[in-house]
């Protein structure tokens, strides 16, 4: 079985999101029952020489989009600790010039053209190498071009026309809808997909829903993210199509990497633990809290928060609650970039609370660092298709106080039931967000039942093992 991942971004070289971490983590585990090639753009931000990611000879292609030609060169490396090929596709007007995965402030139409261009010389430069794959697992509305590609232009091209088209949904909100126009810039054959069963949604181009009308498997990131999306508050505009296609609609957890988060191995941390040496967590936290200029108190717990500063994260309820949560007797750290009216709020908070500081950006180590000294997690999403942050959260130890939503709910065990991981609270309100922290700050008083829930969470497992056999199953279901 060959498998061909598409994606913008993929860890660890390329990150802005938990995308990055599923394609670079799902097909370590699929390797040894597939032969696995990953094409992603390659950003300026990819640091090559960290990578040993090399140029390939006479790799350099030419495509014309509608009367614009593009030249393309292909760089190859192995995914770290596999033997995996990792494909990257240079276009010096598209991608390299940026540091950024998605740069802001992009003009929409130039941001289309991206993965646009980016799909299609997938596809080609899979052909020059050869790599008929058996399946395309395509990611996001970056990607979501090729199934429509392969439906049509390449309907009657011996190379392709067996492939089989799987289309996996991270994030239903961001479905790549422009004018109808960038079809004559993509040379898709429009008759074909620009209609109410291809890509046509009221009067514009939509690519996840050409992607969802062309795909032979749907995958969602989680069981219960895969049943809201079919309802009118979380379908985004989609649910009508999604529900005629419910029978090609798989639900599948996403996992983590617990070879890269190991709270055992993390060189990013102070001092290393595990489930039976909690006692050194302690370290990490009071590191942190010097880093952050915060007093370390033992009996006063840390509150962590990590995150894409968008609506989706709920971030709104900081907004609401931030008298309550300046007067709490918890300190808290926020880490994340995105909308600059989030941004600001954190830092304001920072500059004027005394409980409350704000780093805004992202590092991965120092992330870690705070996955290490939390002591809780918040996560106050108005909808999560998974999460991974709170999957990672509980490998470290610190307890996720989340909002029941998508994979949330399906995560997280919460408090007071049996091998409860968690707290969760329902109503998407400041309030109750106040009142689940409430009930984590009496619960981390009793120390017993606090380190009883904190070994639960660390002992659950999100590994891969599990999910990446269902994605198999899929698979064979599919060639068969």
């Amino acid at each position: 079985m060959k498998i061909l991942f598409a994606a913008a971004e993929v860890a660890p070289f390329s990150k802005a999101g938990g995308l990055s971490d599923v394609v670079g983590s799902l097909p370590k585990y699929l390797e040894k029952d597939a032969e696995i090639a990953i094409f992603t753009p390659l950003h300026g931000c990819i640091d090559k020489e960290k990578y040993g990611i090399k140029e390939l000879e006479n790799s350099e292609m030419w495509i014309t989009f509608c009367t614009s030609p593009q030249k393309f060169k292909l760089h190859m490396c192995k995914l770290p600790d596999t033997n995996i090929n990792v494909f990257f596709v240079q276009n010096d007007w598209y991608f390299t010039p940026f540091h950024e995965v998605y740069p802001k402030w992009m003009d929409p139409e130039y941001e289309h053209e991206r993965y646009i261009a980016f799909s299609l010389a997938t596809l080609e430069y899979a052909k020059q190498l050869n790599f008929r794959a058996d399946i395309i697992h395509s990611n996001d509305w970056h990607t979501a071009m090729i199934p429509l590609y392969i439906k049509a232009n390449y309907k009657y091209d011996e190379f392709w026309n067996r492939a089989k088209n799987v289309f996996e949904i991270h994030n239903l909100a961001y479905q790549g809808e422009w004018f109808e126009s960038v079809l004559d810039f993509s040379n898709m054959r429009k008759d074909i997909v620009f209609n109410e069963w291809g890509c046509e949604h009221y009067g514009k181009v939509n690519w996840m829903k050409g992607a969802i009308n062309y795909s032979d498997r749907i995958v969602v990131v989680s069981p219960r993210y895969a049943q809201e999306i079919l309802t009118g508050e979380f379908g985004e505009g989609m649910d009508y199509t999604l529900r005629g296609k419910t029978d090609r609609i798989v639900g599948i957890l996403n996992g983590i990497d617990y070879k890269v988060f190991n709270p055992k191995t993390d060189k990013n941390l102070v001092k290393n633990y595990d489930v039976n040496s909690l006692e050194n967590k302690e370290e990490n936290k009071k590191k942190i809290l010097e880093y952050f200029g915060l007093p370390y108190n033992p009996n006063r717990p840390l509150i962590a928060l990590i995150s894409r500063l968008v609506p989706q994260k709920g971030i709104d309820l900081i907004r609401q609650a931030e008298n309550d949560l300046r007067g709490m007797d918890a300190d808290f750290i926020f880490l994340g970039s995105g909308d600059y009216d989030y941004e600001n709020l954190f830092i304001w908070l920072s500059n004027n609370t005394s409980n409350i500081r704000a780093y805004v950006g992202y590092r991965g180590d120092l992330a870690n660092q705070i996955y290490a000294g939390s002591d809780f997690f918040l996560m106050p999403s108005k909808f999560e298709p998974c999460g991974l942050s709170q999957l990672i959260a509980m490998r470290y130890g610190s307890l996720p106080i989340v909002r029941a939503t998508g994979g949330l709910e399906d995560t997280v065990t919460g408090y007071p039931l049996d091998n409860s991981t968690g707290f969760k609270f329902w109503r998407y309100d400041g309030w109750d967000m106040k009142e689940a922290i409430n009930c984590a700050l009496n619960v981390y008083k009793d120390k017993f039942t606090f380190n009883a829930m904190r070994k639960s969470a660390m002992n659950t497992d999100f590994s891969w093992k599990k999910s990446s056999e269902q994605y198999l199953q899929m698979y064979r279901e599919l060639l068969n």
